[in-house]
């Protein structure tokens, strides 16, 4: 078993106003020299059996499909550990 992470972001020329927002809070809450925020979603999907170039290509394709909207989100596939996995389910 592994496990697969999907990053989805917005596209950089797409306006994100929920990332904005926390980047004009961050000075009144104490924290300083940040100049930009972005906000996104992680999935992270338990992949039974090897995570192969087919495996990858399926969640390539799931990605693009369904968890990111493509016109304004861009989106990476990494695989984690098996490791990180087998700690998970302790």
């Amino acid at each position: 078993m592994a496990r697969v992470v999907v990053d989805v972001m917005l596209k950089p020329e797409i306006l994100d106003p929920q990332g904005q927002a926390v980047q004009r809070a961050l000075p009144r809450l104490g924290f300083e020299g940040i100049s930009d925020v972005r906000q996104g979603k992680r999935f992270e999907l338990e992949v039974d059996g090897p995570v192969d170039e087919a495996a990858l290509a399926r969640i390539h394709d799931l990605a693009e499909s369904f968890l990111a909207n493509t016109v304004i989100e861009d989106f990476t596939v990494r695989v984690e550990s098996e490791e990180a996995v087998a700690e998970a389910v302790k």
